[in-house]
């Protein structure tokens, strides 16, 4: 079996994806038309070709205008339910997915509808389609602190339907230390937390220091920098961090390198835990997890091992009990014995 075919029939988990950034171009015009609004573009093509971005703020000025077309329940739910039909269509038998609220609530948008809709849609796939998810709340970073505490307050009343809390979007300024009250009541409350550390921001290393060593998270998001620093990645490696890495955003290191660094080999290299996930694949040419793995065996000279470590750091480092982590585990050994 060929590496293509064996990373399709795979039993795989995604760790990373944001649930607005799997919103495709058709769905926003029938959400669009469904809620009453106009869109400025021609058509799905003319849309697809507004998608230029080339650095983190000019994606997210991209990303966060095209989630305006989600405005109630139902929109979260047949968001989500999309999503989760592609997954479960490539083998991913288990995902953990990222929502931004406070983009939601600024627009008038009910938590209650956010969630639910969503919720709604995990439970129904779950039964329909066999794939099992679960749900993390990023702090959106670049707005306020007051803002985001009253995201999480006003998720807690939903927490049953949250496994952690997250941080993205702009880095620039907004270092993880900026949330830490954030992330001790999420914890106070039973959930797992992690945050993005994108790759060449300003401070990338010292903010990878501070979720190691001071807010002690339970997983970091990209993180590719750390391979700059031994210091740090012996750090990872003993507590034994795991990385949700997205190599089609963020796949080298360019800012103070001369030759550019590929992140997923550098990382596996110095024997920290990678997982690969597809990020925000709606704007990134449409690639979900089997486009991804298959680029990046090219990419990072990946082999069947590697293939088959990253599988494994997926599900062991899931927000799950043990014994189903286990029990995915499993499922990927026979297939990788059967293969």
């Amino acid at each position: 079996m060929d590496l293509t075919d064996f990373i399709r029939g795979m039993p795989k988990s995604e760790n990373h994806v944001h649930l607005e950034g799997t919103l495709e171009a058709e769905m926003k015009f029938a959400l669009a038309k469904r809620n009453g609004m106009d869109l400025p573009f021609a058509d799905v093509a003319a849309m697809k070709a507004s998608y230029v971005y080339h650095d983190l703020p000019s994606f997210l000025a991209i990303y966060y205008d095209g989630m305006k077309v989600l405005q109630k329940e139902p929109d979260f739910y047949d968001l989500t339910y999309a999503y989760l039909a592609k997954a479960a269509s490539q083998n991913v038998i288990y995902t953990e997915m990222f929502f931004d609220p406070q983009e939601h609530l600024k627009r008038g948008v009910a938590m209650a509808d956010v969630i639910g809709g969503i919720t709604r849609a995990r439970h129904d796939a779950e039964q329909a389609l066999g794939i099992r998810s679960q749900l993390i709340l990023c702090f959106v970073r670049d707005l306020s602190a007051e803002s985001a505490m009253e995201a999480l307050d006003a998720a807690l009343p939903f927490k049953a339907d949250l496994v952690g809390v997250g941080l993205d979007s702009d880095e620039a300024g907004n270092p993880p230390e900026k949330f830490r009250e954030h992330f001790a009541k999420a914890r106070a409350h039973g959930l797992k937390v992690t945050a993005h550390c994108d790759v060449d921001q300003i401070d990338t290393l010292q903010n990878l220091r501070t979720v190691l060593t001071d807010l002690s998270l339970d997983r970091i998001d990209h993180g590719g920098n750390i391979v700059q620093s031994p210091e740090l990645v012996a750090i990872a490696k003993e507590r034994g961090i795991y990385f949700t890495v997205c190599p089609t955003f963020s796949g080298t290191l360019r800012r103070t390198e001369e030759v550019p660094v590929d992140i997923v080999r550098a990382m596996l290299d110095a024997g920290l835990n990678v997982t690969i996930s597809s990020d925000d694949p709606a704007y990134m040419g449409s690639e979900y997890m089997d486009d991804v793995l298959i680029r990046a065996v090219e990419r990072s000279a990946l082999t069947r091992e590697d293939l088959i470590t990253i599988a494994r750091n997926g599900f062991e480092s899931a927000w799950l009990p043990e014994a189903d982590k286990a029990a995915m585990v499993a499922r990927l050994d026979a297939y990788v014995n059967a293969a």
